[in-house]
């Protein structure tokens, strides 16, 4: 069995065409087609069910397709590790940064890293916490943010700060006037929401759930500060980090603590665990931790 036979198998999984495969895979379709078959004949086993209208993979296909993605990775993990001792540089990493988080805390301190550490190569990719985990999972990203909790079984976890969301509603909302509200008394009002995909979404809605309801989502962003707005115009309430509010414009809008159940929001440094890191991934690790602590 060969690397590339693996490869070549998880792309035409991946594109779900043998045509679509080849193509990004930059090689004939009888070659790769080729490729699939000897695979299929050292393992003795059918990958894909090629007898329907659209090609799909088999059950031991799918089995297959989970440890072809490790193999991938470690192979992946190694070629960096070659890479960085044969040229001898300070390394490369990509760091995911979910953009609520990254306009609260991070610019100040990438500058720091990036006076400090010219040589090095940070790459910053700006993806929503649930889908950033499945990027680090896959092993296209190498360090990112995340609101815990998350999976410690998959990933190496450390902590960097403990704040909750609060509650953001119009100066002329019938609950402006209060310090604190208890969720399910939000049961019949419009939800201002980060878009499925943020782990703030799901963190929202568990605690709807937990309170005996599901929320109705007016509107849904990326942006906090477009959720703030719209909740100044008395469109819905929104629910946003303390860190954000801290240094966001808060006229005309009133803020409340949220009570039964509190809710969380909880940031740390997540990778992969057993994954390879680069020197310069881990000097990165250090300085963040190292920022947070003189908080």
């Amino acid at each position: 069995m060969e690397i590339k036979q693996l490869r070549y198998f998880l792309e035409v999984h991946r594109e779900g065409s043998f045509s679509k495969a080849s193509e990004k895979l930059h090689t004939s379709q009888p070659a790769l087609s080729k490729v699939i078959h000897q695979l299929e004949e050292e393992l003795d086993m059918r990958l894909f069910d090629r007898s329907t209208r659209h090609l799909k993979i088999s059950e031991e296909g799918e089995i297959l397709r989970v440890h072809a993605q490790k193999v991938l990775r470690d192979v992946e993990d190694l070629e960096k590790a070659a890479d960085e001792i044969r040229v001898r540089k300070k390394g490369s990493f990509k760091f995911g940064l979910p953009p609520v988080i990254g306009s609260s805390f991070f610019p100040s301190i990438i500058a720091f890293f990036r006076e400090h550490y010219p040589d090095t190569d940070m790459q910053i990719v700006e993806e929503g916490a649930k889908i950033m985990e499945e990027s680090l999972l896959e092993g296209n990203i190498d360090v990112g943010v995340a609101i815990l909790p998350v999976d410690d079984e998959a990933f190496e976890v450390r902590p960097i700060i403990e704040k909750e969301l609060l509650l953001v509603v119009s100066a002329r909302h019938p609950l402006a006037h209060n310090d604190s509200v208890k969720m399910k008394e939000l049961h019949e009002e419009t939800f201002l929401m980060f878009r499925q995909g943020f782990s703030l979404y799901d963190r929202i809605r568990e605690a709807c759930i937990q309170a005996g309801f599901e929320p109705h989502v007016g509107n849904e962003s990326t942006q906090w500060d477009f959720l703030l707005t719209m909740a100044k115009e008395n469109m819905g309430i929104a629910f946003l980090p303390e860190t954000v509010l801290e240094k966001a414009d808060l006229s005309d809008v009133s803020v409340l603590s949220i009570t039964e159940p509190l809710i969380h929001w909880n940031l740390a440094l997540i990778w992969r665990k057993q994954s390879y890191q680069s020197h310069a991934a881990k000097e990165w690790v250090k300085v963040v931790e190292e920022a947070f602590k003189a908080e």
